[in-house]
Order: structure tokens, then C-alpha cells, then sequence
């Protein structure tokens, strides 16, 4: 009878130390994971705010700062989320410390769940640094607090999954940033984060839609400015979706050994 209360706390301790240890990794390299984010949406903001912002004029009658400071939060968010999972996780393959894991007794989906909280953790706690550093800026005016804590919590999520199963099949560095730089990053500068899509012409807002980021800005500035580009019950779908099928994928590929056992 004590057997299952056993694992169950050996389980927890395991996940708790994947998670302290990533925010100890977090905090010790500050000036690589906390700093660089918020000196760069300090340029945007002076940038689009001093001299963009003053052009543009106003997009769905909100300031243009207004406009797009809950886009760079998320784009942080994102970002972040992203490369904090794929950078420690194929850290750990590149150090062979990896193989401590996985002969431990920890389920696979608790490994994947430790990683991917890491990567949550970050991203958010980045995404606040940017949040104070908005409000030197302009004014956020908070509409929807439960549409704001979810969306970013899901995209957290989906783009921490998305590391770690980047970081599986990575071979090298140069593997780890490939798909940052040719593919995260143009469909998050094209995901609605700088500008409304209803601005485009018909074809070009089609193609938009096809962008999942898209949904995630979307959702996120809804909290903020009680206004969405897109339907909020589909952003949710695609948003929930991605997340279960990305965990399923990456437990799946843990149990297969895929880039880990080669």
C-alpha cells in the first residue's frame, strides 16, 4: 500500500529538482536569459514610440504603443519560452548528463513536464521584465485577467514543447537555431504583433490566418484591449490543440529513444 504514496513522492521530488534547477540556470546566466529581452523591447518601444508610433497615429483606436506593447510582450514570451527548453535540454544531450534521466526512475511525461515548466517559467518571468517595461512607456489597461493568465500560460506551453522536441533531434548548435531564425521568427513578426491583420489587403489577411501565432497575439491583446483580430473560441481550440498533441509527440518520442539514444 505505501508503494504507490513511494513513487508519487519520488516523482514529485524528480519534477521539483528539474524545475529548481532550471530556475537556478535562469537566474545564474541573468544577463542572457532576463537582461538582452528587456533591452530589446526598451529599443522598440523607444524606437516605435518616439519615432514610428508618432506617424502611425492610432490602429483600432488604441495608441500605436498600446497597440503593439501586448504583442512584444508575447513575442517575448515566445521566444523565450522557446529557447530556454531547447538550449537546456540539448545542453544536457551534448553533456552526457542526460543519460541520469533517463535511467532514473522518472516517467518520461514527468521529464517532458519538467523541461516544459522551465521553459514556462522563463517565458513568463521574462514576459513580466517586458510588462514593467511597457508601463514606462504607455498604459495597459487590463480588460479580461482570465484571457491574459491563459494565453500566455498556452503559447508558454506549446513554444516550451516546441523546444524540446526541436532539441531532441538536434545533432548540433547549429540544428538548435535553425528553426528559430528560418521559422519561429518570420511567423512571429508576421503574426499580427506590429500591426492589426484587418489592415491587409484580402489575400494577405487569408494568408495570415494560417499563422498559428497569429491566434496566441490575438488572444493575448484581447485581454488588454478587450478588441481581437481573429475568433477567440478558435485562438483557444488551435491553442489547447497544439499544446496536447506537442506533449503527446514528445512522450512518444521519449519512450522511442528518437535523437537521445543514437
Amino acid at each position: 500500500m505505501n508503494a504507490p504514496a513511494s513513487r508519487g513522492r519520488t516523482d514529485w521530488i524528480g519534477f521539483k529538482t528539474i524545475i529548481i534547477r532550471e530556475f537556478s540556470r535562469i537566474v545564474r546566466i541573468w544577463g542572457q536569459t532576463i537582461l538582452p529581452p528587456a533591452v530589446t523591447a526598451t529599443l522598440y518601444f523607444i524606437i516605435f514610440g518616439s519615432l514610428i508610433g508618432k506617424r502611425v497615429g492610432q490602429v483600432g483606436g488604441y495608441d500605436y504603443l498600446q497597440f503593439i506593447a501586448p504583442g512584444l510582450i508575447m513575442m517575448t514570451v515566445i521566444t523565450n519560452s522557446y529557447a530556454n527548453v531547447v538550449s537546456s535540454f540539448f545542453g544536457a544531450k551534448f553533456g552526457k548528463h542526460l543519460e541520469e534521466l533517463l535511467v532514473s526512475p522518472l516517467p518520461n511525461w514527468l521529464i517532458v513536464s519538467g523541461y516544459t515548466a522551465g521553459g514556462m517559467l522563463r517565458g513568463v518571468l521574462v514576459g513580466a521584465v517586458v510588462t514593467v517595461v511597457a508601463l514606462c512607456f504607455t498604459r495597459l489597461a487590463v480588460q479580461h485577467v482570465f484571457a491574459i493568465i491563459s494565453a500566455v500560460l498556452l503559447t508558454s506551453l506549446v513554444f516550451s514543447l516546441g523546444g524540446f522536441i526541436n532539441a531532441m533531434f538536434a545533432k548540433n548548435f547549429d540544428q538548435i537555431s535553425w528553426f528559430p531564425t528560418f521559422v519561429l521568427t518570420p511567423l512571429t513578426y508576421l503574426g499580427g504583433v506590429f500591426y492589426s491583420v484587418r489592415m491587409l489587403p484580402d489575400w494577405a489577411q487569408m494568408a495570415s490566418h494560417a499563422n498559428p501565432i497569429l491566434y496566441m497575439v490575438s488572444a493575448f491583446r484581447f485581454g488588454f484591449l478587450g478588441t481581437s483580430d481573429v475568433n477567440l473560441g478558435l485562438a483557444y481550440l488551435i491553442m489547447v490543440a497544439a499544446a496536447v498533441l506537442m506533449f503527446s509527440l514528445a512522450v512518444t518520442l521519449m519512450h522511442r529513444g528518437a535523437g537521445i539514444r543514437e
